[in-house]
């Protein structure tokens, strides 16, 4: 048997690079996914039909994350469409890196409120369809930078950092209701998002990890199977690092 056969996925920013990976990987597994972008345009339409094609049920939603509307009708839709919902996973996210004295306050405004207020909403959308079902997984995708900082990035940083709190809050309010919430913290993942760096800030990045190697996207999905599945029926509030050892 398929590690989440018979279960239903929700990923948000799931038409593209990691949220991509984590689709396909849960398909593969037997899962149902339904996942968010805030468009439905050709790449969504994209990976809906590679999902299908895999013998999938899947199906891709127009959603934007950061509004609580918008994340309860996507709740509400997903679970008219699918019967359920056994795991969430917050994945969509953005950047607007700079130095604190070049930030403008529409970027740090908008780095917490696409990243972290997005949470927020999808959870609470979501949390009542779990825990009648007394049953459910959420996974937060933070990051290293959550962890550890970076200069240039205090706006992602925080935002990333306010998740990981957020997770543990989580965990113990949901605990009870065999609803576990964990996190996971990607280091340096080859995604259009660090493709767009310059090839020596690459270079660099990747003779900091011990590993000497980027990650893919399919090393988060291969963690993200485990805190998905009964696996870790007994994994709650925690965090796990996927980053080559950057942080240790």
């Amino acid at each position: 048997m398929k590690l989440l056969e018979g279960k239903v996925a929700l990923i948000t920013g799931g038409s593209r690079g990691i949220g991509k990976a984590l689709a396909v990987r849960f398909a593969a597994e037997g899962a149902a996914v339904a996942f968010s972008d805030l468009n439905r345009d050709e790449q969504m339409e994209a990976t809906e039909n590679e999902l299908i094609k895999m013998g999938a049920k899947a199906k891709g939603y127009g959603s934007n994350a950061a509004s609580l509307q918008d994340s309860e009708k996507l709740a509400g839709d997903v679970v008219n469409d699918f019967g359920r919902i056994d795991i969430l996973i917050n994945n969509a996210g953005i950047t607007r890196d700079n130095l604190l004295m070049r930030m403008t306050e529409q970027d740090w405004d908008m780095v917490l409120t696409v990243n972290l207020k997005s949470v927020f909403n999808l959870t609470k959308a979501v949390q009542r369809t779990m825990i009648k079902q007394r049953t459910g997984s959420i996974i937060n995708m933070s990051s290293v930078v959550g962890v550890n900082g970076n200069a240039g990035q205090s706006n992602y940083s925080a935002s990333k950092a306010g998740m990981i709190g957020f997770t543990k809050s989580m965990a113990a309010e949901l605990g009870s209701r065999n609803v576990r919430c964990n996190a996971i913290a990607p280091g340096f993942i080859e995604t259009e998002m660090t493709h767009k760096l310059p090839d020596d800030v690459r270079t660099q990045w990747v003779s900091t990890i011990p590993l000497r190697r980027s990650g893919k996207p399919e090393d988060v999905a291969d963690v993200a199977v485990f805190l998905a599945s009964e696996l870790s029926a007994y994994v709650t509030g925690q965090v796990i690092s996927v980053c080559g050892g950057m942080s240790m």
